[in-house]
């Protein structure tokens, strides 16, 4: 681990402790409280680090995921409240729809559990595309996403 994948590494951990608090509401809340600690932090750096973290916003405040998320076990239940609808959009891509805010946090998920058939994800504030490589491979990773969301 180099000198910078050990100061990110426990940014994160402080990025991790400051949200397990409740009070941050925004990024920028969150570089300053991380310069009075000593880190440094940019905006962007922080909105890296919280999709890399998983971080959910719902509601106006930040939502850490649970642990079997962070370490993509395969269990998706923490999530699958925020998801509500999972339709083809042609023969390799699906459109997972989520709560307002939540589609990074879930596309997050889905791309750590490292599925074969999956190319990749796209997210937007409520909206996921997913890519796979043919209809057949659709056709797993619909069935596999509405099992894991319960949709």
């Amino acid at each position: 681990m180099t000198l910078t994948d050990h100061h990110q590494a426990d940014r994160r951990n402080a990025i991790v402790r400051l949200l397990e608090g409740g009070g941050v509401r925004k990024q920028q809340e969150l570089v300053r409280l991380l310069r009075k600690e000593g880190y440094v932090a940019t905006q962007s750096s922080i909105s890296r680090d919280l999709r890399e973290i998983g971080v959910l916003k719902a509601s106006g405040r930040y939502l850490l995921p649970a642990q079997d998320v962070v370490h993509a076990n395969g269990k998706f239940h923490a999530l699958a409240q925020f998801v509500h609808h999972i339709r083809r959009a042609g023969p390799c891509l699906t459109v997972v729809k989520t709560s307002t805010g939540a589609a990074q946090s879930v596309a997050v998920a889905i791309d750590k559990a490292q599925w074969p058939e999956v190319v990749g994800t796209l997210s937007g504030d409520d909206t996921i595309f997913v890519a796979t490589g043919s209809a057949r491979a659709q056709s797993g990773i619909v069935s596999r996403l509405r099992e894991m969301f319960r949709v």
